[in-house]
């Protein structure tokens, strides 16, 4: 065999293998997360913030002045169950450091898809909605890097 085609056959091995790998993973994944269409089931997204150091203090005080409000208006249309935030103990590196944990439980999977129109709370909770948008441009401003992780229940007893 020659090396051009030990070099083909490597290749297709491997590619074989990462397709086995990946339709192993993924049917892993589909049988441990709920289905996304019951409506019965909440969905639950744990949003992450890093600010620019100095600032964590700052941005959360934007948070709970401009956004927590937005939040809350949604439990009381029923959209979101519950808001939660954390912020750990202690620091960690820098590579996986994060400032606050926001966790959102959202009705079912068609609540956390569907974006409401928020003009109408954005009107009657910020009568001075330039102050708001300068507030809310400044919140993001100070943020170095945020994401949202969808997290799924893992059943230990099982």
């Amino acid at each position: 065999m020659t090396i051009v085609q030990q070099h083909a056959t490597r290749g297709t091995v491997a590619a074989l293998t990462l397709g086995v790998v990946t339709a192993i993973a993924a049917t892993t994944a589909q049988a441990q997360a709920p289905p996304r269409g019951d409506p019965n089931t909440p969905f639950v997204v744990d949003y992450y913030y890093k600010a620019r150091w100095g600032f964590a203090a700052e941005f959360i005080q934007l948070f709970k002045r401009n956004h927590y409000p937005v939040l809350q208006k949604q439990i009381g249309m029923g959209r979101i169950l519950q808001v939660t935030a954390v912020t750990p103990r202690y620091h960690g590196t820098e590579d996986g450091r994060w400032d606050y944990r926001v966790t959102i439980v959202f009705k079912n999977a068609a609540a956390h898809d569907q974006e409401p129109d928020l003009e109408p709370i954005l009107r009657e909770l910020y009568p001075d909605r330039a102050k708001f948008d300068r507030e809310e441009q400044r919140r993001f401003e100070i943020l170095l890097a945020h994401w949202d992780v969808p997290v799924t229940p893992v059943d230990l007893t099982r």
